[in-house]
């Protein structure tokens, strides 16, 4: 059986680092033998098709870094993620997500689960009217005032709350878009 995953790539084309042209991406996943490979935007968002089973995220992850590193000479950390994941963490969303603009919810995909003790450490009250929910290997962040001035967000990126864990970002209406594109054809 095949099933639709989503590839999350982390921090490629910011700031000039880690140039990963779309075209090049599609055609390397592509070249790995998955089929209907397409991206979405130029921030690191693929989905294909590939066969499903236990492990096979990791596996493909792997595949993945492997292949993007060869292509284009350096490591990517790479998050795969399959449709029916997707649908459980955007139907978990503690956040009235169908109310938000896009850029005041986001996911924070991360490799593992988080460790509880460290995100209760964080001083929630101290950063409202932001906050933060926990789900599935996801961390949901409502910014009202967007990501890019959050002291949530700064608070969470901090090297030792989610130390061990590969960890990416994605605004919620790249989220929605993903989930489209992975529904089962």
């Amino acid at each position: 059986m095949t099933a639709r995953y989503a590839v999350l790539l982390r921090g490629i084309n910011v700031g000039g680092a880690k140039r990963v042209p779309m075209a090049e991406l599609r055609t390397v996943l592509a070249g790995l033998g998955h089929d209907d490979v397409a991206t979405y935007l130029q921030s690191g968002n693929a989905v294909l098709t590939a066969e499903e089973g236990d492990g096979a995220e990791e596996a493909l992850a792997a595949r993945i870094e492997a292949a993007i590193e060869k292509a284009f000479g350096f490591r990517v950390d790479t998050l795969v993620r399959d449709g029916a994941y997707l649908r459980r963490i955007a139907e978990a969303c503690p956040f009235p997500a169908a109310e938000l603009q896009g850029k005041q919810l986001h996911a924070v995909f991360l490799s593992g689960p988080p460790d509880a003790g460290k995100l209760a450490a964080v001083d929630a009250a101290a950063l409202l009217p932001e906050e933060f929910g926990t789900g599935e290997r996801v961390l949901y962040l409502h910014t009202p005032g967007g990501l890019g001035r959050s002291k949530l967000a700064q608070a969470l990126a901090r090297p030792s709350l989610l130390t061990g864990l590969v960890a990416t970002t994605r605004n919620w209406n790249t989220v929605v878009k993903l989930l489209e594109m992975t529904r089962d054809r």
